[in-house]
């Protein structure tokens, strides 16, 4: 009934395994992919023709988690999967980016690659083991696929590369000195495709040495891949890619002269109407049967790359003018809004963006349901980008893939530079609104988010800024590398490769690659080359920072406290009861966790010291011979009951009231007297011992005894 084709090997820790023949038999290919105990399951399907009216590849990948995976009910009211989750939507990404420019140029038909996590071990991350599994089905579908590709995850701790370490090694970097890098990298058997990492201020070339690395320990992988196809792959599809030389002889010699022209306009305004002009008077030469042709759109995204790349290399000289290094101007602006806790805009040539901090409480933590488990973060940054940014008008909807993979990028590239929660703790959000955009508006969050977060008082280690780099590779070899693309450049090059850092070093590199990869000498290069522009956008940056920003008015001021863990009870109280008295009297949230520890949090410092003389009051332990003054709440034959440390009482013995005999406490004392006491010490059952007649009622200092 089964055709099973089973292939192993042993690879780092764990043994991976692609089985293909058993499962979802009616897709083109499906492969499960188990490497420990996660196991992952690829699924490809694609339209045997192409797709009418689509002038791009329509390819789209689905990467889901279910929760029985992990043995997991999921939460919420529906207590199914839903939405996906911002870890399903990046490592959909992640798979897309590295297969998607391997397919035959021409190819238009639709394909649609689904991977479904079936198992996790808690200890190896599916998303490595979902690339693998798209890979391998890709490979065995037919369809004009030039894979397949490899992947693997990369660490560094203690000067080592570490191949695929585990889920929770790589769980929270930020508090993990030890582990300084998480590194994805996916290639072909001779170069790289696709890298993804956040990194712990790495030099360029430790960060080099891991992609290499990398490469290196996935060759195995793309070698198992291949034997399976051996003997499970279906025929190849029958493709070819169209030829439209005619047509596009014809579009040339009509149009280069004007396409030229209208690349040579600086202003990305005036160069977009002149090559929508350069396009339509190409148009007009051409005949009704030409301008029906499926390749025309082809034809013209070939002309235009052909006249930008080709200048590029011929005069080093780019669309706006620029030499291949050269920055565009920067301004930087912080304290942009008056009532936000922290602001920058930060503008780079046409790219702009309006970074705002909002500085919360532990209660403002997002709480996030993993497969591995349930986590809070105090670091969160979103990423908005209108459609006004760039010049059009267009449908307003939630974030899509790109706003939360933008936003992710800038949120791993200043991971490396906040302060400990224990030094800082506070929430930390930032809100990216991209305002306009002409080329890396990712890297322009990176940089306003830092100067924001500076505006806000937040003590970063040091000052965080991003380029993004770009690449024209010729058929024979010539490369040009160039530094803070443009939009077009980025759209008509072979590379978009982005480097976040501080004058340190690296903490956040993605690389994506439109030909079939690059060498390390171009990424050498690259990299080289983006540190002297992260370099000088730094400089920039500082021109904005004056000195340390000052904490907003409207911020909440948060102070931290340690008390035993055998007080935790005493100060939340029975149902809560203590510590909702403690927010209510003072006005201050008070949160505290199992290891004593309470942040107090308000904008009013007196509410702080408010909430903080209550809990000391239930915390603190009266000291044996020091001196009190308190309250005289009850009075019984053989003495006093006096309220002296906080809600404590103690027993002021008749005959420690007074130096002369005393009949009755009544005779000396009243209820609500205010009295000074000393603590003697306790008894042996620790009752208090206090006493009256030692200390000088008026001066409230200990009267010395004679003798």
């Amino acid at each position: 009934m089964f055709n099973v084709v089973k292939k192993s090997i042993e690879w780092g820790h764990d043994t991976l395994t692609l089985e293909t023949g058993k499962v979802a038999r009616q897709a083109d290919a499906a492969v499960i992919a188990t490497y420990g105990e996660t196991t992952v399951l690829a699924a490809v399907v694609f339209e045997k023709k192409p797709k009418e009216g689509f002038d791009f590849f329509p390819l789209t990948v689905h990467y889901q988690e279910k929760y029985y995976a992990a043995g997991k009910i999921p939460g919420g009211f529906f207590k199914r999967e839903a939405r996906p989750s911002e870890k399903e939507t990046l490592t959909s990404r992640l798979i897309d980016r590295p297969i998607r420019p391997l397919f035959v140029p021409g190819f238009k038909n639709e394909t649609q690659v689904i991977c479904t996590v079936l198992s996790h071990d808690l200890e190896n991350d599916p998303d490595v083991v979902a690339m693998i599994a798209a890979s391998a089905a890709l490979t065995l579908s037919g369809a004009p696929f030039r894979g397949p590709i490899g992947c693997a995850r990369v660490g560094f701790t203690d000067g080592s590369y570490v191949l695929n370490p585990s889920v929770d090694d790589m769980q929270d970097l930020r508090n993990n000195p030890e582990q300084r890098l998480d590194l994805i990298v996916a290639g072909t058997k001779d170069a790289v495709m696709m890298v993804e990492s956040e990194v712990y201020e790495l030099s360029e070339a430790e960060v080099l040495g891991a992609v290499e690395f990398g490469h290196a320990q996935m060759q195995p992988v793309i070698d198992m891949i291949l034997d399976l196809a051996n003997d499970a792959a279906n025929e190849p599809f029958d493709f070819q890619s169209p030829d439209y030389s005619e047509l596009y002889a014809k579009v040339k010699a009509a149009g280069e002269e004007a396409m030229r022209a209208a690349f040579a306009n600086t202003d990305k305004q005036e160069r977009t109407a002149a090559v929508k002009a350069a396009r339509e008077s190409i148009r007009e030469s051409l005949t009704e049967e030409e301008l029906e042709d499926a390749n025309l759109d082809s034809c013209f995204k070939k002309l235009e790359s052909e006249v930008v790349r080709g200048d590029i290399i011929k005069t080093g000289k780019r669309i706006d003018g620029r030499d291949l290094t050269t920055v565009r101007p920067i301004t930087s602006e912080v304290g942009f809004l008056p009532r936000t806790h922290g602001s920058a805009l930060f503008t780079r040539g046409e790219t702009q963006g309006l970074v705002v901090t909002t500085l919360g409480t532990g209660d403002d933590e997002q709480i996030i349901d993993a497969l591995h488990g349930s986590s809070r973060s105090n670091f969160l940054l979103h990423y908005n980008f209108p459609p006004y940014s760039v010049g059009e008008a267009g449908r307003m909807f939630g974030p899509g893939r790109r706003e939360i993979g933008h936003g992710k990028l800038a949120w791993r590239a200043l991971q490396a530079v906040l302060p400990p929660a224990t030094d800082f703790p506070y929430t930390i959000r930032l809100v990216s609104e991209i305002t306009e955009s002409n080329g890396s508006s990712s890297m322009a969050t990176v940089c306003g988010s830092s100067l924001s977060m500076m505006d806000a008082g937040v003590p970063l280690k040091n000052a965080v800024a991003g380029v993004a780099m770009g690449l024209i590779l010729q058929d024979d070899g010539e490369f040009a590398v160039l530094t803070d693309i443009l939009g077009d450049e980025d759209h008509l090059g072979d590379m978009d490769f982005k480097v976040a850092g501080t004058e340190n070093g690296i903490t956040t590199m993605q690389m994506d690659i439109k030909v079939a990869g690059i060498t390390p000498e171009i990424m050498r290069t690259a990299l080289a080359q983006a540190r002297d522009g992260r370099m000088h956008i730094l400089g920039e940056m500082s021109k904005a920072l004056t000195g340390a920003g000052e904490f907003s008015v409207h911020a909440p001021r948060i102070e931290t406290m340690q008390v035993p863990s055998d007080k935790i009870r005493e100060v939340i109280g029975s149902g809560g009861k203590v510590i909702r008295e403690i927010v209510e009297v003072s006005g201050a949230k008070v949160d505290i966790n199992d290891d004593g520890i309470i942040k107090i949090a308000s904008p009013n410092g007196e509410s702080i010291e408010k909430a903080r003389a209550m809990i000391n009051e239930i915390v603190a332990v009266p000291e044996a011979g020091k001196i009190y003054t308190g309250k005289v709440v009850k009075l019984m034959d053989f003495g006093a009951f006096v309220n002296f440390f906080g809600k404590r009482d103690g027993l002021v013995h008749v005959s420690q009231l007074a130096n002369e005999r005393v009949n009755h406490p009544k005779d000396v004392l009243s209820e609500g007297q205010e009295v000074k006491v000393k603590l003697l010490g306790f008894d042996d059952r620790g009752k208090v011992r206090l006493s009256m007649k030692v200390v000088d009622q008026e001066t409230g200092e200990e009267i010395k005894q004679e003798g």
